[in-house]
């Protein structure tokens, strides 16, 4: 008999904590869904809920705090992100959310400790890299650059750094890895406001930046970088077919000539996953539509309307492709 109950209490037990964990579960994503509504009052509440039956869960302690933060009661957020902190768990996301805590409550050395604090414990975070840098740059401190170039270095995967290196390198004389970044990372994130700001600074790069002379190395003299030197070099071949001006046309031909002199001079010693990009598009006679795709919609919409209609075969063929790729840069190509 005592078997029988000690059984039934052990089922029982067992039964009562699953429950429990449904209901946690369950409590939590109805917070979120709240939270997508924009109702923070009404998260908050559920969250609490949720969290008096764990009071140690990481991620209803995180969703707290974003809710107080996103309501903009910073003073909350602040207590709720400093007790995350101290967690031995403490992850990326936690770094990120105090940062921004900081960041709303005006108190940039705090936040940038908060940042430094957390790249000693996660030195391969791209996000923590990309937002330390944009705290910089909020102060007009320059040396932003390092901290987005370490981030594409080190987690070449992340989006974030290649835009705001794009951004920083439009706005100084660079000719090539605002090019190169930029359209990274469109290809990384396509379907966004930031990238369709980055597409039009592509085109005017193309058009003031990079063919603004006939010789690609005027005002690049000192530039010692081998492999932006390559890119120079391999473009300069083209520079004769902006005579008639830059537009997608030309830049359709000056980029696919581009490819085909890089992998017959460079590719071996400086493989780099967006010109291997280029050069399948070309063998597979896509490289017209991603070029108008690239440059089309920020050049003249409706001529670019009038392109897909004419030309729906081309049209229809890459943007399936387009539907099932993930472009991501690999390790080790990063030649900065």
């Amino acid at each position: 008999m005592k078997k029988i109950f000690s059984l039934l209490s052990g089922l029982f037990f067992t039964l009562t904590l699953t429950a429990q964990t449904d209901d946690v579960k369950t409590l939590q994503e109805n917070a979120r869904t709240f939270m997508r509504s924009g109702d923070f009052d009404n998260a908050i509440v559920v969250l609490v809920r949720a969290l008096n039956m764990d009071k140690q869960d990481l991620e209803l302690q995180k969703d707290l705090v974003m809710c107080y933060y996103l309501k903009r009661d910073f003073g909350k957020a602040l207590e709720g992100a400093k007790a995350l902190l101290d967690r031995d768990d403490a992850d990326v996301v936690v770094y990120q959310l105090a940062g921004n805590v900081y960041k709303g409550l005006e108190q940039p050395k705090e936040c940038e400790r908060v940042y430094k604090k957390g790249l000693k414990k996660f030195p391969k975070s791209g996000p923590l890299y990309s937002e330390y840098g944009e705290l910089l740059w909020s102060s007009k401190d320059y040396s932003a650059i390092e901290q987005w170039e370490k981030g594409i270095q080190v987690d070449p995967a992340y989006a974030g750094n290649y835009y705001n290196a794009s951004m920083f390198y439009f706005y100084t004389k660079d000719k090539v890895w605002s090019l190169l970044y930029g359209e990274i990372f469109v290809n990384m994130e396509s379907l966004t406001d930031r990238a369709t700001a980055i597409k039009q600074l592509l085109l005017k790069g193309y058009k003031e930046k990079l063919f603004a002379e006939s010789d690609l190395f005027k005002g690049e003299e000192k530039n010692k970088n081998e492999f932006a030197r390559a890119f120079l070099h391999s473009m300069g071949k083209q520079s004769s077919l902006a005579n008639k001006g830059i537009n997608i046309e030309s830049l359709t031909m000056i980029r696919s000539r581009f490819i085909l002199d890089w992998y017959n001079t460079f590719s071996s010693k400086y493989p780099f996953k967006l010109f291997d990009f280029q050069h399948q598009l070309l063998q597979e006679g896509m490289f017209e539509a991603y070029n108008q795709w690239l440059f089309g919609p920020v050049e003249d919409i409706v001529a670019y309307d009038n392109w897909t209609k004419a030309h729906t075969d081309q049209y229809t063929a890459f943007n399936n492709f387009q539907k099932t790729r993930v472009f991501k840069m690999p390790a080790g190509q990063y030649y900065q």
